[in-house]
């Protein structure tokens, strides 16, 4: 997805939120925000991926403050948080017709856990508070079906992940994936290096999913999704080797919609105007959307 206006103040607003994070000195605070304006001002082009530029920009922001992982706190309460409901997941999971379609509506509830930005969470602790009400919901876009249809044949299945917090309820999608087709190879992939609040090899590991997984992949270096430019080439070929890629989050779409890898399921909340208009879909609804072609 290229970048678009209102792509400009949600990003201001989140660089306010991050240095908040990043550091309490507040003339640093004012430095680095400064230097990450500078940078977008040198990057910005209506014709680049959205995530390419807002990569760029948090570099700055990191670079300028010095704090490496400035989210780490919001990211363990926000996984906290999550484990803390994982016992109503499992039972809503295993109690329901389709465990599958309800594992992934679970995951896709949990893609509210994104910080810093409007149509996200103010707070970790919300989820709680409003899980039962966007699970109420249901899919406002539906392409399950299509989508089980390919599972069921399916050999090489990727996972790309997005936040901490939701990352949780990603493994009992991923258990799920296993147990509806056992021969699926499934790869999780996260990210290469700690951004924003997305979750990487560490949280991987420590939330032990290498019980529900095949294997473990990073996108190999600091990135808003994936780097579009220098994707590793090992993962590159598990990307067009896969019989179907399943995307999480909103700023892996912003990448992979820029790329050819097909098919592509998209499971995520449509939080903003820009991805929602791109993708076609209403605003503030629960989605999965497959691309084929």
């Amino acid at each position: 997805m290229k970048i678009q206006p209102e792509c400009i103040p949600c990003l201001l607003n989140r660089l306010l939120y991050e240095s908040k994070l990043a550091t309490d000195d507040i003339k640093l605070q004012s430095k680095a925000i400064l230097d990450a304006i500078k940078t977008l001002v040198d990057v910005y082009s209506p014709s680049k991926c959205s995530a390419q530029i807002a990569t760029e920009v948090h570099r700055a922001l990191y670079k300028a403050t010095g704090n490496p992982d400035p989210y780490r706190e919001l990211k363990e309460r926000s996984n906290k948080v999550a484990l803390s409901i994982i016992p109503k997941v499992e039972r809503i999971v295993k109690e329901s017709k389709d465990p599958l379609k309800t594992s992934m509506i679970c995951s896709i509830i949990g893609n509210i856990m994104d910080f810093g930005i409007e149509g996200g969470s103010d707070s970790p602790e919300k989820l709680a508070d409003v899980f039962d009400m966007y699970l109420s919901e249901g899919l406002g876009h539906d392409d399950y079906n299509e989508l089980k249809n390919i599972l069921s044949d399916a050999k090489k299945v990727i996972l790309i992940t997005d936040n901490c917090g939701e990352i949780v309820f990603d493994k009992v999608l991923c258990r799920e994936l296993k147990q509806f087709n056992p021969k699926i190879h499934l790869t999780l992939v996260v990210r290469g290096a700690p951004i924003l609040s997305d979750a990487t090899e560490e949280d991987a590991k420590k939330l032990g999913f290498e019980e529900v997984v095949d294997n473990i992949m990073t996108t190999g270096a600091f990135a808003v999704g994936l780097d579009i430019k220098n994707i590793p080439k090992r993962l590159d070929r598990e990307l067009r080797d896969s019989d179907i890629i399943i995307s999480k989050g909103m700023a892996n779409y912003e990448v992979l919609s820029e790329t050819n890898y097909r098919p592509i399921a998209y499971l995520l909340r449509t939080k903003c105007t820009a991805i929602a208009r791109s993708m076609k879909l209403p605003l503030q609804i629960n989605a999965i959307k497959l691309y084929k072609g």
